[in-house]
């Protein structure tokens, strides 16, 4: 009886064309050895932070909001009592005040103002909706909102007088902080978060003009940050769901949300 030849497995064909071969260049097999991504959109996604799609802004993660509140918390008890760091916060401020020329803090605590930050948001806001962002304009107007509601009562609740009005009440938490810290990050996440960096430092040059000019005390802008920086989460997540929806491909505008 003839036995029948075993079929052998198939050999790769060195001579085979360029055009075909699914590997290396010139090794012929099926399998793939090479660095180029698979030609599908699951290939194609890279990935940010956490296995999650896309390029992820950078957002206050969950340890810093908590310290954020308890840095609330604590400045806010202090005010209540008038703790030793209410009165160390007297002290500081005290050794600050007028130590630069007015004018120069004047100007720099104006960044605060609603009248110049409020129109900057605004700007970006309308830049954001025109571009298809809607959902992170909305959040960013929201938070911009949540700002006098939650100010407003913490300043009636302490009653703070303030460092230059000892008559005055109603200085703690810096509202002119909270509008700045709100109005400036939120535009930067809505054109481009390389003016993340420029946002965070007007932010400090309106903190810093409100001490030296004697506006408010240190703490009084420390409880601000820290009040705001679980407000700045909301329009974060909705630059990143706008994202998702749009499927903005990798390098243009979702890289810049």
């Amino acid at each position: 009886m003839r036995e029948t030849p075993r079929a052998e497995p198939p050999q790769p064909r060195p001579h085979r064309a360029i055009a075909h071969t699914a590997g290396a260049l010139g090794s012929g097999t099926p399998h793939r050895s090479d660095a180029r991504p698979p030609h599908t959109p699951r290939g194609e996604r890279r990935s940010g932070h956490g296995d999650r799609p896309g390029t992820t802004p950078p957002v206050p993660g969950r340890s810093a909001v908590f310290w954020a509140l308890i840095v609330l918390a604590v400045t806010t008890w202090q005010v209540l009592v008038h703790g030793p760091l209410a009165r160390l916060d007297e002290r500081l401020s005290g050794a600050l005040v007028d130590t630069v020329p007015r004018g120069l803090s004047e100007a720099a605590s104006d960044l605060g103002n609603m009248t110049v930050a409020l129109p900057s948001l605004a700007c970006a806001m309308a830049y954001a909706a025109w571009r298809g962002r809607r959902a992170a304009a909305l959040a960013a107007g929201l938070t911009m909102a949540a700002v006098p509601l939650l100010v407003v009562p913490l300043k009636v609740w302490t009653a703070r007088p303030g460092p230059l009005e000892p008559w005055a009440h109603g200085y703690f938490p810096s509202g002119h902080t909270a509008t700045a810290m709100v109005a400036y990050v939120s535009a930067a996440y809505l054109v481009s978060r390389r003016l993340l960096p420029l946002s965070v430092l007007l932010t400090a040059v309106t903190a810093a003009g409100l001490i030296l000019r004697g506006f408010h005390w240190p703490l009084d802008v420390i409880a601000s940050v820290a009040l705001c920086l679980p407000l700045l989460r909301w329009p974060v997540y909705a630059a990143r769901y706008d994202g998702r929806k749009g499927r903005v491909p990798h390098g243009s505008d979702r890289a810049e949300t």
